[in-house]
This record gives C-alpha cells, sequence and structure tokens, in this order.
C-alpha cells in the first residue's frame, strides 16, 4: 500500500476522529531519538517530547527491548493476579520517591486516573472539602476536572463535585485561610505546566506540609508532569524539602507506553484505601511496567537527572544571552521550561517553529513551553536557539 501524504491523512482524521482535539498540525509516522518525521517526510527535532511524555525520545533501545521481550512474555492477566514486572516497579517507585516503610503504589492508565484515585483516597479520611490552586491543571476526567481551574474546561460539564476551592499559588494568607479540619486533601503542582510553566515557591510548599500535618489534611503533589527526572530530581517535590502524603505519577514513567500511579507515604495513608475500594482493568499491567522499568533503569545508569539540570541551564542561559527584546525571561527548572514573552504571540511563535522543523507549544498566550526528552543534547537545544529570533522576527513587544 503506497504511503499517504499528510493532506491526505487529515482529511480522513476529519471524518473519523471525535474533534475533541481539533484538526491536528501534521501527521506523524516515526522518530529516532529526539526526532520525528511526517507523513510529507519532513523532520522535526521533537522539543515537548508528545507533552513531557517520551522521556527517553523516540525507538530508544531499552524501551524498545523492554516492550518487545515482555509483548512476547505476557501482555496483560488482569489484577486478579500479580506479575514481577508490577511488582518490581511498584518497588523502584518507592525507592525513587523515597518513600518511607509502609508507603504504597496504585497502577492506572494516566495521570488525571492517578488523580482519579488520589480523590477517592481523600474520601476515605471521613472529610469532603478539596483544595487546589488557581491556574492548575490536574486532568478532564469529572473528578480531576473540579480540581483543573480553567473555566473554559469546567463550564460545560458543571455541575461538578462540591466543596473544591481554589486560591492563589503562592499566596500563603490564602493557603492559611483555606486550610482547616473541614479539608481531605490539598492538592499542589510543584510547578504548573499547563499555565505556563509556573513555580510553586519552596517556603510555601514548606507552609502548606506545615498546615496539612496540623489539621490533618492530606498533601496530595502531582507529580505527572514533573516527576521522573523532568526537574533533575527525580520528583520536583524532593527539591523542596519535603515529605507529601501522596504523589501522582504519569507521563514519562513508561516513556510513551500509557501508565499512571498513585504513590502513597506511610502505613496510615496507605492504608485509607482497602480491598474492593478501587481498582482498574489494565493498571498494572506488565507491558507498561516493564517499560517503565527500562526508563527508570536508563534514567539512572545514564546519568539523566545531572544530564537534565545541565542541559536545561544550558537553554535558559542560552535564551537569555540572546538579549531579544520580546524575550521577557525564562521560566522552570531542568527540563520543563517556558520562554517566557513580552506580547501575546506565543501561537504563533509555535505555529513559525513547526514550520521551522521544531515542535514546542503555546500554553499559555505569552509563554512557549519545552519539554524534550532527557536525552536532549546541548547542540540540540543549541539548533533551536539559533533559529529563535528569526521565529520571533516582526513580532512586537507588548509596549
Amino acid at each position: 500500500m503506497p504511503a499517504l501524504d499528510t493532506a491526505t491523512y487529515l482529511d480522513r482524521y476529519a471524518h473519523s476522529m471525535m474533534g475533541v482535539f481539533g484538526l491536528p498540525k501534521t501527521v506523524l509516522t516515526h522518530g529516532e531519538g529526539c526526532y520525528v518525521w511526517d507523513a510529507d517526510g519532513n523532520r522535526y527535532l521533537d522539543l515537548l517530547a508528545g507533552i513531557a511524555v517520551n522521556a527517553l525520545g523516540h525507538g530508544h533501545p531499552a524501551v524498545v527491548g523492554a516492550v518487545c521481550k515482555q509483548a512476547a512474555t505476557l501482555i496483560h492477566v488482569s489484577n486478579f493476579f500479580a506479575t514481577p514486572p508490577q511488582i518490581e516497579l511498584a518497588e523502584r517507585l518507592l525507592a525513587v520517591a523515597g518513600a518511607p516503610q509502609g508507603s504504597a503504589v496504585y497502577f492506572a492508565n494516566s495521570g488525571t486516573e492517578a488523580v482519579e484515585a488520589a480523590i477517592k483516597l481523600s474520601r476515605r479520611t471521613g472529610r469532603t472539602g478539596l483544595v487546589a490552586a488557581e491556574a492548575a491543571f490536574h486532568g478532564r476526567t469529572m473528578g480531576a476536572l473540579a480540581l483543573t481551574h480553567k473555566q473554559a474546561y469546567r463550564e460545560p460539564f458543571e455541575p461538578l463535585i462540591p466543596s473544591v476551592t481554589h486560591i492563589p499559588l503562592n499566596d500563603e494568607a490564602a493557603l492559611r485561610a483555606a486550610i482547616g479540619a473541614d479539608v481531605a486533601a490539598l492538592f499542589l503542582e510543584v510547578i504548573q505546566g499547563e499555565a505556563g510553566v509556573v513555580a510553586a515557591d519552596p517556603a510555601y510548599l514548606q507552609l502548606a506540609r506545615e498546615l496539612t500535618t496540623a489539621t490533618g489534611t492530606l498533601l496530595i503533589i502531582d507529580e505527572i508532569q514533573t516527576g521522573v527526572g523532568r526537574t533533575g530530581t527525580w520528583f520536583a517535590f524532593q527539591q523542596a524539602g519535603i515529605v507529601p502524603d501522596a504523589i501522582t505519577v504519569a507521563k514519562g514513567l513508561a516513556g510513551g507506553v500509557p501508565i499512571g500511579a498513585l504513590v502513597t507515604f506511610g502505613p496510615d495513608v496507605s492504608g485509607l484505601l482497602t480491598a474492593g475500594q478501587h481498582g482498574s482493568t489494565f493498571g498494572g499491567n506488565p507491558l507498561a511496567a516493564a517499560a517503565g522499568l527500562a526508563v527508570l533503569d536508563t534514567v539512572d545508569k545514564d546519568g539523566l537527572l545531572a544530564h537534565v539540570t545541565s542541559v536545561g541551564n544550558h537553554l535558559a542561559d542560552s535564551v537569555a544571552a540572546l538579549g531579544h527584546p520580546l524575550i521577557s525571561g525564562v521560566r522552570g527548572t531542568g527540563l520543563l521550561r517556558a520562554i517566557v514573552l513580552s506580547a501575546d504571540v506565543s501561537a504563533v511563535v509555535a505555529d513559525r517553529a513547526l514550520g521551522a522543523g521544531f515542535i514546542i507549544n503555546a500554553p499559555t498566550p505569552d509563554a512557549l513551553r519545552l519539554a524534550p526528552p532527557l536525552v536532549v543534547t546541548a547542540e540540540q537545544i543549541d539548533s533551536f536557539v539559533a533559529a529563535l529570533p528569526t521565529l520571533l522576527d516582526g513580532l512586537e513587544p507588548t509596549s
């Protein structure tokens, strides 16, 4: 069968796919390392990694080998049974998270499913109140959507679950006012990726830990975008010097194979959900677990945590050194970064970048998000930075 071009594929897409994503920009057919190719043969440097998912890039031999071997052995058995990869991945997750004795893992298939499990966990405290941050994104299923702040996502599906309060991130007075004995859980992202890579201050996170401990409220940290080494440590919360009650994990954990996880810290929290109170047919299947083990092993063996810090700092410094009037700064940590613009032109720049062979995205009108594979090189970053002034040509800063 002859290969089809992008226009033909997109026409077929429009007539077969539900329109929740709009019409895609192009159709990607294959990838290698940090590059992908479309149906017309155009090559792109992937600086988004499937929105922080393809942690080891495309076609990494460790992931390919693990998936092929596991697929030939055992793909699925349901959670009536356990498998060695499932158990081993749970043990590895607890180890890299620094979780104490008595901690536990629940496997799901996505980040939003992990958040749903966390909401159910919080209900087992006997309380119903939930607190999340303004501009937060925790997913789009009905429970997770109640925590997500963007009104355009929420309004078509209201009423959502009640008793959810949103407070400004990094506002300590608002945090103190919101956390009380009626609150089951406080959900926070260490870095709000969908809000344009906006970080919570370490002091704010430390206060959150202090207040939640004092009131018996669960502190649940959403590490779906920031976890698995993306910020230069295994998890972003580790840089704030806190220990949460639970974290949600997904995206980069299995390098592109769908997976999610809720990690609970300590026996008291881990015992809140008991047999029959939650479940998943596919969650923790041996194929996804084998991919997850391959990712964790490679990040560790190849020293990618230090690499992420080094290349991420190189990216930030190189963009700042351009001194371009349309660039007002760089936010973020490690390889989760936003180039902040002084005009609301990010969508135009992202489109121009795609035309020039770079995949980035525009989470807000004035920010460009980069979340490349953890294996991206400084030279590959340099190729994008060198192109950036041209991508900004003719766009005017806001006076």
